[in-house]
């Protein structure tokens, strides 16, 4: 398993932005696909938004996402990002960061495919 650790939450009114980033240990981390996901009290966990490995050229996004969260990477600090602008009451919830072995663009939106996630940030937007 790879350790995965959020930061970047917070506090934010609804209009405003915050950017995510996950750290991960792995040396390996520019050959994993790396997706974030997002849990809010009393819902599953649902897919946020997904970045190919290597160059992260590839990109997919949730319909709440698309226009709003930009997902990218630095692979020379082992970093995933996530850029949030135009913030929603409804996008209060924990963020993670996941990663897994065999992840694949069509498999990516499955929580269970994923053996390493990490710990989570909270973002919560005031309206």
């Amino acid at each position: 398993q790879v350790q995965l650790v959020e930061s970047g939450g917070g506090l934010v009114q609804a209009g405003g932005s915050l950017r995510l980033s996950c750290v991960a240990s792995e040396r390996t981390f520019s050959s994993r696909r790396m997706t974030w996901f997002r849990q809010a009290p009393g819902k599953e966990r649902e897919f946020v938004a997904t970045i190919s490995s290597m160059s992260g050229s590839s990109t997919s996004y949730s319909d709440f996402a698309k226009g709003r969260f930009t997902i990218s990477r630095d692979n020379a600090k082992n970093t995933v990002y996530l850029q949030m602008n135009s913030l929603k009451s409804e996008d209060t919830a924990a963020y993670y960061c996941a990663t897994g072995v065999a992840v694949g663009l069509v498999t990516s939106k499955d929580p269970s495919r994923y053996d390493s996630w990490g710990q989570g940030t909270q973002v919560t937007v005031s309206s």
